[in-house]
């Protein structure tokens, strides 16, 4: 232990340089003006495992973004373990909410310790620089064949990731994949994700009028549509705050204690604001559904004329309970709509996209070397099974076109990443556990066979 500890610390400047290389790459998926850069990150990625005596290809389907896939041979009868990441990133949106440019990566401190800031910093290409730095650890010497397979569409939903799969399987097929792309539960508490939420989001439009009138001479006979849009929200929710659209599914969460104090600190929530729904937070946050409004069309306060709003529109964002389906959820949640408009409203929605909800059986060898190697690198502190009430759907693919591997969902992210948002910045200190966590897995699969 103490060996693979001083050569985790012996690659981490080198790491930590080419994960700065990385980070400047403005690898925005989202942005077609960029898509230029997003192949630089590929080309990029794959001259960091071809210098690691890798087999490496960029691959893509059906017009989708460049990933890469690489491959090392490890001893014979070994275990092939795929280590996933994805190299593109999201977009950094307004820079005035930056403290430093976003595409220079930065360190700094932070209440929590310090931290490299940057877009990517730490969602996902330190995932990137964490399979590269245990593969360095081990140089030619791999206990383990190894399969990369670093994706460049996951902030934009993986759209093209099953055909990609398909054409890929025998590739890409493995005995165990670890997919690096979530986080842990605390500074110093590591942690294993086990179930993530799927995600509907749909389009709502009620009209009331063919077109906008007088409020003074039509107002109080006819109901314009932002009233009428506002009366069919609220019916979404209960008085408790849980949601009221029957039909969707919800189960229990492991029994994870989230302090109070910690909750509002995370989650930026105002001193005297109250929790919705009922239930354990975890439950609420991990297994039960969830819904919001994310977007609404309507006319601005400023300049807004005495007139009837003749149509309004909102975004609904739900999060459906691992063990529900999108199929169902998209069902109930239409079939709920339609029941509730009010007055007559014409009622229009369309599904903007879905992500199906995931459960692992977090069983197994690989499952017992993985709480080892954790429980070794946090020092004897034993990881958590974790919930994530955000959605990852592409979990859901590998678990559909490889059955028989295990598959593990680690992530170098903490309470305080902002993954997606300004000042997204890694943990430096818990990314080097992360880096030897992920070398003593390896170690642990390749002893085990």
């Amino acid at each position: 232990m103490s060996d693979l500890r001083a050569r985790v610390q012996s690659v981490l400047p080198g790491i930590r340089k080419d994960l700065e290389d990385l980070v400047r790459i403005e690898s925005v998926s989202a942005d077609p003006a960029r898509a230029g850069e997003v192949r630089r990150s590929a080309e990029a990625v794959r001259a960091l495992f071809d210098a690691e005596g890798f087999r490496t290809a960029i691959v893509s389907a059906d017009g989708g973004a460049p990933a890469v896939i690489a491959h090392k041979v490890g001893p014979p009868g070994a275990p092939t373990v795929l280590l996933y990441a994805h190299h593109d990133v999201q977009p950094e949106n307004d820079h005035a909410d930056w403290d430093s440019a976003p595409f220079e990566p930065t360190e700094r401190d932070s209440p929590t310790g310090r931290r490299l800031f940057a877009r990517g910093a730490a969602d996902d290409k330190a995932g990137i620089a964490a399979h590269l730095g245990a593969l360095r650890v081990f140089g030619d010497d791999l206990p383990v064949t190894v399969t990369m397979f670093i994706e460049g569409e996951e902030e934009v939903g993986s759209e093209t990731l099953p055909a990609l799969l398909a054409e890929h399987r025998d590739r890409l097929s493995a005995d165990v994949i670890v997919i690096a792309d979530s986080g842990n539960w605390d500074i110093g508490v590591p942690a294993l994700t086990t179930s993530l939420r799927g995600l509907v989001r749909m389009d709502v439009e009620v009209r009331t009028l063919t077109h906008a009138v007088h409020s003074g001479m039509w107002g109080g006979l006819v109901p314009d549509a932002l009233m009428t849009l506002s009366r069919l929200i609220a019916t979404l929710h209960d008085d408790a705050g849980d949601v009221a659209v029957d039909g969707l599914e919800a189960t229990p969460a492991a029994e994870v204690e989230y302090p109070e104090e910690r909750l509002r600190a995370e989650s930026g929530a105002t001193p005297d604001v109250q929790w919705i729904g009922t239930g354990s937070s975890v439950e609420r946050l991990w297994t039960k559904p969830a819904l919001s409004i994310t977007g609404l069309d309507a006319p601005k306060v400023d300049g807004a004329s005495n007139t009837l709003v003749p149509a309004a529109r909102c975004r609904i964002s739900m999060r459906i309970a691992p063990g529900d389906t999108t199929a169902n959820a998209v069902a109930c949640l239409q079939r709920h709509l339609e029941r509730h408009v009010p007055w007559g409203a014409t009622l229009s929605t369309t599904v903007v996209d879905t992500g199906e909800a995931t459960a692992i059986d977090a069983t197994g060898p690989a499952y017992d070397a993985a709480r080892a190697a954790f429980a070794e690198a946090w020092d004897g502190t034993e990881p958590v099974d974790m919930g994530v009430g955000g959605s990852i759907p592409f979990i859901a693919e590998f678990l559909d076109a490889f059955p028989q591997a295990s598959v593990l969902v680690t992530g170098v992210e903490d309470p305080d990443t902002r993954a997606h948002g300004a000042n997204e910045g890694l943990h430096l200190a818990e990314f080097e556990r992360v880096v030897l966590a992920e070398t003593l897995l390896l170690r642990n699969l390749g002893a085990r066979g």
